[in-house]
């Protein structure tokens, strides 16, 4: 009994240690739906062939869920429970994975109520753990029936639970830095209102309209008016960003802003501060200052008509290499006071933000570019089969720099079959499409002048993966296509992906759904299986990521089924306009998405 009551009070704290708490509360604090939760849910759900499957946080008085698919009302709605219906907090309480193949025979957990409540019978849960190695949860797979886990589920658990982790890791880096931020900014009132400039200015990639938000931001609050310049290499001024504290002066600073592109003399104060890197502040100004200091009359009698008496201009420079980006101005007219010291700091300070951002967008524009680049260079253009029209899309994700390692593929073979294949490689940057491209070319290279069914073909690419150390887990569908006597002969085989949908002549849709099998380079397998079909002439397939079928908070077999739905009724379009409904049915797009179409004709 003694040791019993240490094993509970050890729980206790271990539950209630405030550092992991704190940790957990960065993660999440409601049991709400998160979408990238719930897909781990719903990959363990699919892969491990379970009812139930759950991302459960755990703190000190219940576990809650944001990331479940198949839990049972009112539990499934509720997202959490008390820890009298926890198995999680076992697995929180002893930082390592707890088993359970009839939860009803072990000591431990056969009085819990998740058993005559929620239906726990099976359970199988892997630790979730911060980078401090503070255990916050658990990814776990249930089964309302007695299981003999096998070493191979239990392995692409684990593997699952690390990418979960992962996320969850992620997110408390950035709840870290997010609070450093606030605690920084909140000394001063205009610290906070430089912050929310430049993270605005650093959300887009459109430098134009990015300078144009840091000069709307920064009036009338610091100054009547605003221009944000930016040089080109050779100290040339390309682009000027105004703002104007009256909305009604917008044509006059918009003048102006264009007017400076070549009208700015050898002695003007924008030029000498991007020579000299140094800030220039100045009082008492006329027009009559600006006419001396310009090659056009004009921008002195703009500056006039705008407000000019006091102004104060920032070097913009690249935070690391210090080269000069551009320069930021801001104006007060006769009816302000003339900037002081302390203002001439704040400029500094915006100048030092708007470089940082400036430099980070274009690290993020050449980034994006490269990997789209990247991407597209080893999306295959799509070859010219008789008897076969084949369509194609890849659309990367619209949020974030995500790019990602969704791919398509077609090509002949020299037996006039023809190989398909759709694959997505967990990730989305740069190491995604690189990996992506490996994987693209294995197949290619394997499958090519061999006759080997598709099962086999995944089975040779997994030892490929692991032995040539390629760093990258995949779902994929392979198929081949064979004209046969009674219309064409379909082998596919599928290794964790999203089943192929066939559109019959008549408009039935159909969905390959097949026993799952697990990611490409998760998990050894002796074979993989090939599963085989007859299609009729008139028919229309379609493989495809699922960036195409996922929708936050909804189960990706309504995806699917919406999916079907288009294709059912637009399968009278031309192949290029049917794509295009696809995609416009799609939800916004937080991961990428590829497709093949194929019409057998």
């Amino acid at each position: 009994m003694a040791e019993h009551g240490d094993a509970a009070a050890s729980a206790s704290r271990t539950l209630s240690d405030p550092a992991r708490l704190r940790s957990l509360q960065r993660v999440c604090v409601s049991a709400e739906s998160d979408a990238a939760f719930d897909r781990f849910a719903a990959m363990v759900k699919r892969l491990l062939g379970v009812p139930v499957a759950l991302v459960s946080l755990v703190d000190d008085e219940r576990q809650f869920f944001p990331g479940q698919v198949g839990l049972a009302e009112p539990w499934g709605d509720k997202r959490e429970t008390p820890l009298s219906h926890s198995f999680c907090q076992h697995v929180v309480a002893e930082g390592a994975p707890k088993v359970f193949p009839d939860a009803r025979v072990y000591a431990q957990v056969r009085d819990n109520l998740a058993i005559p409540d929620l239906g726990v019978v099976a359970y199988a849960g892997m630790p979730l753990k911060d980078s401090d190695g503070l255990t916050l949860g658990s990814l776990c797979a249930i089964d309302t029936e007695p299981r003999a886990w096998t070493k191979e589920e239990l392995a692409i658990l684990e593997d699952l639970a690390e990418a979960c982790a992962s996320e969850l890791r992620l997110r408390i880096a950035r709840d870290r830095a997010e609070e450093a931020r606030r605690l920084a900014e909140s000394a001063h009132d205009q610290l906070a209102m430089l912050a929310e400039l430049t993270e605005t200015f650093a959300t887009t990639l459109d430098m134009a309209e990015g300078m144009r938000r840091l000069a709307e931001g920064v009036t009338p609050r610091l100054a009547d008016w605003c221009l944000v310049t930016l040089v080109d290499e050779n100290g040339a001024v390309r682009h000027v960003a105004a703002a104007h504290r009256d909305a009604g002066a917008a044509t006059d600073v918009e003048r102006f802003a264009e007017l400076m592109k070549t009208g700015l003399g050898t002695r003007s104060a924008v030029l000498g501060v991007q020579r000299s890197g140094q800030p220039i502040r100045r009082a008492g100004e006329t027009s009559d200052e600006i006419l001396a200091r310009t090659t056009n009359p004009e921008l002195a009698q703009i500056a006039e008509k705008l407000g000019y008496a006091s102004f104060v201009i920032a070097p913009v420079s690249a935070p690391v290499t210090q080269r000069m980006l551009g320069s930021v101005t801001l104006v007060n007219g006769p009816g302000r006071p003339p900037f002081t010291e302390a203002d001439e700091r704040t400029a500094l300070d915006i100048a030092r933000r708007a470089g940082l951002a400036i430099d980070n967008s274009r690290l993020y524009g050449r980034q994006r570019h490269v990997a789209e680049v990247l991407q597209h260079s080893m999306l295959t253009e799509l070859p010219d089969i008789p008897g076969m029209e084949l369509h194609a899309r890849y659309l990367p994700a619209q949020d974030g720099a995500a790019v990602g390692g969704d791919w398509y593929d077609a090509f002949a073979q020299p037996d006039g079959s023809v190989m398909l294949a759709v694959g997505d490689v967990s990730g989305h940057d740069v190491e995604a499409a690189a990996a992506m491209g490996q994987l693209r070319n294995l197949v290619r290279g394997d499958a090519y002048g061999r006759d080997d069914e598709p099962g086999a073909l995944l089975t040779q690419l997994d030892r490929a993966i692991r032995g040539l150390n390629v760093k990258a887990a995949a779902t994929a569908v392979l198929a081949r296509i064979r004209r046969g006597d009674a219309g064409y002969d379909v082998t596919f085989a599928n290794a964790g992906h999203p089943p192929p949908l066939l559109v019959h002549a008549d408009g039935t849709v159909e969905a390959w759904w097949e026993t799952p099998q697990p990611l490409l380079g998760l998990a050894q397998r002796a074979q993989r299986a090939t599963h085989r079909r007859t299609v009729p002439a008139g028919s229309t397939l379609l493989l495809y990521t699922d960036g195409l079928v996922e929708e936050p908070g909804r189960l990706l077999d309504d995806g699917i089924a919406r999916v079907a739905e288009t294709l059912r009724s637009e399968a009278e379009r031309p192949g290029e306009e049917l794509c295009t409904c696809l995609v416009g049915t799609a939800p916004r797009r937080a991961d990428d998405i590829a497709f093949l179409l194929i019409r057998l004709l």
